[in-house]
Formats: structure tokens, sequence, C-alpha cells
């Protein structure tokens, strides 16, 4: 079996990631100690590898200096229109290769420490799983004006320990070693209030007595790929103002006022977890309303402070849409709505329609989901407690919307009541997806087919009066860390072939049907596959103490586990796999180790369930000697970006397989798919539109379509009548039921088995049949590995539309009113070397 290439050997290879800065090799050496005598106050006799990451990332940091602010001062002159990118988190993942890769860097680097002594991938996976977004990258790349704001949380989700086989959550301390990528700017720390009362007075409305909480912003800079732009993504953390309450003070109560901080602190203390399920928790509603309030108060800033602008906001503002779009990443900055409003109502003096009118040119509405449970929904009793003016902002918004509505469909009292902001029952509460949909001039969906849902069906009733507000912004990644980056073998196999341009242009990939039938090139693509498979296995081995075959199939379903992503059905079908091997243990089985990997939400039982049923299973296959090397159930501890970088690459078949019209699209079968897996999956989300751009013959599709499901919701779906009638499915399941796989607790997984048996909503059983076939499909495949390659071709060859380049692309041009470019701006000294009037002049707020 061929040998994986060393680092060294790849070193010496010409690389798609560029050799630009290989003469800086001794500037970087020379920096690179300069950091870590002056920036970590350290030498080599007493530095850490912790030491070496600061000091490589903070010598790369310098490269990007220059660029940032000369991309600000770019902006400041040419005032383009800017989009402002509100989430309320972004993927994880790490900064330091990503930036090498976008700066021509890497091989400069990897040379550099090379020389050094220093191992690369050693100091790059000291590096926390921090925060990017392929959108941000993308925007930078097409030198889009762009802003990215969230909040700076001090822990991530968590991180997952699997104990026993349960879940058992850490904490996941983001901050605890401090963050070289991140700029603190206390000079545009923003005041954010709550609670209080309204005052409504001759001279306007006032929102008075409040609760302060400062918002301190913290810079990220995100580089374009090797076009010398670095946009900003900007984090608010949350701090206590200074000024103490003066009365506790004066009675002793010093010590009690410090503690109290902490509580206006802790709004940016935590990330939740998206588990697809909505809770109502007061310190989510101020998150969203934090980062909210200080992001419009940056954005006016800086609108006000525009070379083209006016010190007189009001006489410029009614134009604030040509300069700033707002888009909304899903329901969390919802409050962007009624917060603009109020700055222009009650603080600006605007007239209220002419301001509803600025509302709605200025924000557009991206819709993540279509589970009922997963819709915001807050209580007005919440809103009248904790932001009283957005309250009454929002009522007039609802009374002006149905007032609207009631002269469209005059007495249709079932409509005014569906499309109310407000809806009714014991408890009163603000749909905040209708506030929205109201609220904006676009609403899009992420896939043709999560598009198509909303106007059909979720929201029908808003698409019916304003179709032309509805549009479809299919997901994508980028292909600078999901394949240049992850991937760099197969990136330098491509680029033999096509050349670089594709890494720009992803829609060049269709190029390699030309090759599909090229037996050098087939070759090329499976060596590469196979090379990634025995790194991963290594990595396995060496960070989980398991060993794996790496002939065998590489399955895998990687992602959040959650009933409608029916990790379920995976599970049943392994219980089939291992029952026939049983059966018949002389029969040329094709060698699957099937990894499964994903976090529960902490407060999800079932998900938590699904993870122990998951491992259990695993104890019984992996022990069976039997079974052998045939089949492995590998449950993939603490699954985030950084071990997706390393299995993905490595992975043959990737899981798609929810229930038709649940997953709004996905990109984790994007990211398998460019990097040579092929797919298993049923028609739902982004998989419908690669299925069409790859050719459905070149995936494994099965299953139920969206009207077959609609159809048994009308019917009624009866999971019994499955079980009775399919007896390798009532196999499995008495299996589960009856403690085979839970020996020790023969009635550990009743609660599964009843759910499935009667209360689940995702149909498991109607799949069931039909994904055992199509995996029958699969494994027959996998003995052909020339065919087996010539469908990874055709998948990596249908890629190009999921390229985020192109979903950005069409978001700036159909929803923001901008023009992509994917001209260069001049680069700056690197490092950068300013005299002090040049940076008087710099505008990189």
């Amino acid at each position: 079996m061929a040998k994986p290439l060393t680092d060294q050997d790849r070193r010496k290879q010409i690389s798609v990631r560029g050799l630009a800065g290989v003469e800086n090799v001794a500037d970087l050496k020379t920096n690179f100690n300069r950091h870590l005598h002056f920036t970590l106050v350290k030498d080599r006799n007493v530095a850490t590898k912790r030491d070496y990451y600061f000091a490589l990332a903070n010598t790369v940091r310098d490269h990007l200096v220059g660029r940032w602010i000369r991309t600000q001062q770019h902006y400041y002159e040419k005032d383009p229109k800017r989009v402002y990118y509100l989430s309320l988190e972004f993927y994880m993942g790490r900064t330091l290769q990503n930036t090498m890769v976008n700066l021509a860097l890497e091989n400069a680097c990897d040379e550099a420490t090379y020389q050094l002594g220093l191992d690369m991938e050693e100091l790059q996976d000291i590096e926390e799983d921090l925060l990017i977004a392929c959108f941000l990258d993308s925007m930078a790349s097409l030198g889009l004006a762009a802003y990215g704001y969230g909040i700076r949380y001090e822990f991530g989700i968590f991180n997952q320990k699997i104990v026993s086989g349960w879940q058992v959550e850490e904490a996941d301390d983001w901050l605890r070693y401090g963050n070289p990528w991140e700029k603190a700017r206390p000079e545009y720390m923003r005041p954010v209030h709550f609670y209080g009362r309204v005052e409504h007075t001759a001279d306007g409305v006032k929102w008075v007595d409040t609760q302060v909480v400062l918002a301190l912003p913290y810079d990220t800079p995100v580089p374009g790929y090797r076009n010398n732009i670095v946009n900003t993504m900007r984090l608010w953390s949350a701090k206590a103002p200074c000024d103490f309450n003066l009365k506790d003070f004066n009675v002793g109560g010093y010590i009690q006022a410090v503690l109290d901080r902490n509580l206006a602190e802790n709004i940016s203390r935590v990330l939740y977890p998206n588990d697809n399920f909505f809770e109502g928790k007061e310190l989510r509603l101020k998150q969203e309303y934090f980062v909210v309030a200080a992001t419009l108060q940056d954005i006016i800033r800086r609108f006000k402070a525009s070379k083209f602008g006016s010190t007189e906001f009001v006489r410029v503002l009614f134009s604030l849409h040509v300069q700033v779009a707002i888009q909304l990443n899903d329901t969390h900055p919802a409050l962007a709505i009624p917060e603009l409003m109020r700055l222009l109502v009650d603080i600006e003096k605007v007239p209220w329609e002419k301001a509803w009118d600025i509302v709605i040119r200025t924000c557009a509405y991206t819709n993540h989901t279509v589970l009922p449970e997963a819709l915001e929904r807050w209580p007005v009793d919440l809103f009248q407690n904790l932001l009283p003016r957005h309250l009454e902002i929002i009522y007039e918004i609802n009374r002006r919307h149905l007032e609207r509505i009631s002269k469209l469909y005059p007495g249709d009292t079932d409509r005014i009541s569906r499309m109310s902001l407000i809806e009714e029952g014991d408890v009163k509460k603000i749909n905040m997806a209708h506030l929205c949909i109201v609220g904006s001039h676009a609403v899009n969906g992420v896939a043709r087919i999560h598009s198509d849902i909303i106007k059909n069906t979720v929201f029908k009733d808003f698409y019916e009066v304003d179709p032309e507000k509805f549009q479809n912004k299919t997901n994508g990644i980028t292909p600078r860390r999901w394949l240049v980056m992850c991937n760099p073998g197969l990136a330098e196999v491509i680029a033999e072939k096509i050349g670089e341009d594709y890494i720009r242009d992803l829609d060049q990939l269709k190029k390699l049907l030309e090759f599909v039938n090229d037996d050098a090139f087939i070759r090329d693509v499976a060596k590469i596959k196979q090379e990634n498979k025995m790194k991963f296995a290594a990595h396995l081995e060496a960070h989980y103490k398991v060993k794996i075959n790496p002939s065998s199939m590489f399955d895998v379903q990687v992602k959040r586990i959650h009933e409608y992503k029916r990790q379920l059905l995976n599970c049943l079908h392994i219980i089939t796999l291992y029952n026939r091997i049983k059966n018949e243990p002389n029969k040329p089985w094709t060698p699957r180790t099937i990894m499964i990997g994903g976090k529960a939400a902490p407060g999800y039982h079932t998900a938590k369930m699904i993870i122990k049923l998951i491992t259990s299973i695993g104890d019984i296959v992996n022990n069976d000697p039997v079974v052998g090397d045939r089949l492995k159930v590998i449950f993939l501890e603490n699954y985030r970006v950084t071990l997706a970088e390393k299995i993905i690459p490595a992975a043959d078949l990737s899981e798609q397989i929810s229930t038709a019209g649940t997953e709004a699209s996905g990109t984790g079968n994007m990211k398998f798919m460019l990097n040579g897996a092929l797919t298993i999956g049923t028609m739902d989300g982004a998989n419908v539109e690669m299925a069409e751009e790859a050719g459905e013959e070149n995936l494994f599709i099965f299953g139920m379509r969206v009207h077959d499901v609609e159809a048994l919701d009308k019917k009624g779906y009866d999971a019994v009548s499955y079980y009775n009638r399919v007896p390798e499915l009532k196999q499995a399941v008495d299996q589960i039921a009856g403690g085979f796989f839970s020996p020790s607790q023969p009635g550990l997984f009743k609660d599964l088995v009843n759910m499935l048996m009667h209360h689940d909503r995702f149909k498991v059983f109607a799949d069931y049949e039909d994904y055992i076939r199509c995996q029958e499909r699969v494994s027959a495949l996998y003995k052909n590995p020339k065919e087996w390659t010539k469908m990874v071709i055709h998948n990596i060859a249908g890629c190009g539309k999921f390229s985020s380049d192109r979903t950005i692309s069409e978001y700036a041009r159909e929803i923001w009113g901008m023009e992509p470019s994917l001209e260069k701006i001049a680069a700056p000294d690197d490092p950068p070397s300013r005299t002090a009037d040049e940076l008087e002049s710099c505008h990189c707020s």
C-alpha cells in the first residue's frame, strides 16, 4: 500500500498554495524570533509549543495589518456601499492556516518553521477553534466592503467527552490563552440599555431608568484570497459600566456592587447551543438585543463619519439603504428591525412612515429552518420587562401590518390571525420570523427546495401578499478552507489538470469531466484519497486509541445529533449489516468503518440517548470476533471544525439522510462532495441541487420525496405496520428494545424504541427498506475502485455551484445592490512601515 507523503515531501512539490514569499523566509524567521522575545518575553530555552504558535501567529498577523489598514482607507476614500452581516454565531475554525493560504504565505512559513526546527502541524494544532465563516471569506475575496457582527463569547458550545458511552459536557474556554488575531477597540465602546420604562412626552418618546451594559468591540481581520483585501469581523464583549451604585457603596455594599457586575458581563459569557429547539431564556434575548443595539449604533456612527456623509444625520438618512445593507442571519438578530425604528423615530425624530421605509429597504432576512419548534417566539411579558419600548414598536408595526392585510383580504379573520406578529394563546408571544418578513425587503431560504417550502407552506400567507420579497440563495462553502487548506493533495492534483484559477472560480471544476476516463487522473485521485484515509486512521489511533482498517470504506455521518438528521436510520443499517455478517460470515462483505460524530444539546434527552445507542452498538460490533475488520463503528468524540478538516478529506461515503423537507440546506454535504466522498442521501436540502449538478446517477439517492412525506402525513404514518412487515427491521428494533446492545441495562433504550414506534415525526421506518437497498448498491460499487473513482470525479466536477463565492455574488447583486469585484487593491509594505502622518489618516474603524 502506498505510503503517504511526508510534510517534507509536500514542501518540495509545486503547490497550488503558492510559492510567493519564499524569498522572505529569512525575514519570517527574524520576525518570529522578534515576537518570541519582545511580544512573548521568552527565549528558546524556556518557550513552550504554545509560545511558538503565538510567535508564528503574530508573525503572520504582521502581514495582515498593512493590508487591513489599507483596505479600510480604501473604503473610506471610495465610500462604497457596506454590507453588515449579523449573526449570533459564526462557524468555528482556526485562523492561522487559512490566513497563510489566503496571503500565499504557507510554503514560506512552512520552510521558516522547518529551518527553526519546529513542526508546522504541531503549531497549528495548538490553536483553539475560534471564529471564522465561509461567507466572510467570500465577501473579502470578492472585494465587498463587508463586516461580520456577533458576540465575543468566552466559552464555546462545550467540549464533548464520551464517558461510558454517554455525552458529558466540559467547558470550552476559547479565551483562556488569549487570541492573537483580535484587537480590542475600546474607543468604539457603546452603551446598551435594558429594562426601565417608557415615557410619552410632548418632546417625543423616551426610554428611561434603564440598566446599562457596555459593548466593547474586538476586531478580527478576515483576509480575501490573494487580493490584499482584509475585512473586519467585529465581536462585542459585555462589560459593566464603571459607576457603582453609590447608595450600596455608602452603606458598605461595595463588594456586592462589584460582584453584581458579573451579571451584566454574563451576556457574552457563553454560546447557546443550536439544537433546533427554541428556548425562551431571558439571557438569550439579552444576547440578541445586545449584539443588535451595539451593531446599529456602530453602523450609524460609521455612516455619519463617511467621507461623503453629513454631520446632519437626518439630511442624508433617507438614502441609508443606498449605503448600508443589513443581513439578518436567521431570526436571532430580528430585533434589528424595532431597534432601527427606535433609533430613527425616538432619537433622530424621523416620521414613522419614512423610518419604516428606511428599515425595510435596509434589512434582509435569511431563514434557516422549517421546523416549527425552532422558530423563535418570545413571550410578550418578557419583552415588557426587558425591552418595553421595543414591545410598543412591535405592536405598532403589527397594527399597521394587519391594517394592510385587512384591506387586502377583508373579513378573512383566519388569515389575519395567522399573519399577526403577535400570537394569541395562554401566553402571548411575538413571532420573530413574521417580524423579519414584514420588516425586510428580501426573504431567502438557503436551498431551492427549502425556499419552495417556505413559499408554499411555512410562510405561504406572506408569499401570497409579497411574492417579490421571496428569493433563494443556495448555501456554499469556501474552497480555500474546504479544499486548498484541508486537502492540499487533491487541490494539487486538480491544479495539475486544469490550473489554479478554479480556487477563485469553482465553476472551472467542470473541466475535470474531460478527464473522467483518464486512467492516470483516476489513479491520482484514488491515491490522494487513500493517503488521506491512512493519515486519518493514524490520527484516530494516536488521539482516540482506536485502530481501524484504512482499506475499508469510510462511511461518515457527522453533524449535530438530532432526530431529523436521522442518526437512528444509520443505526438500523449498522445493526442490519451486523446481523447479515453474523448470518453469513463467509460471504465476501465490503468492509466498512462507520463513523458518526456530533454534539447533542445539553438539554436534549433524546439526542443524548441516540449517542448512547451508537456507542453501545459499537461496543457489541467492534468486539465480535466473527465480524472482525469487516464492520467497525466509531463515535467521533467532540466533533468540531478542526476534526472536520481531517475526516472530510478521508471520507468515502457521506451520509445526508434527513427526512425530505426538514433540512434547510446543509453545508457538510458540499464539503464531502468537494473532497471526493460520494453521497448517500434523501432529496432534501442542497442534496437536490447536488444531484442536478453531478447527475443523480452519481449520487446514491433513496427514500421519500417531499410530496411523498406530505402524502404520508395526510394518510397517517403507521410505524408499527413497517415493523410488522419488514423482518430485518423488526429484528433490529427488537434487539434494541430487548437489551441486546445494553445487556447490563435491558430497558435502557425503551424510550427510543417507543418514540420510533409511536411518536416519530421524521418517519425513520418509512425509508428503511429503500435505504438498505441503496446501501447494497454502495457496497457493490465500492468493490470496483475505478468506477467508484470515476463517480467521485463527476461529483468534484459538479461542485462549482456550491462555492460561497457564488452564493455571496448572488446576495450582493440581488439583495444588497452591490457588485462583486475580483480586482486587487495595492499591496502595502509587508510588514507595514508607516509614517506618523499616514497613521494619522487611517480610517480602520
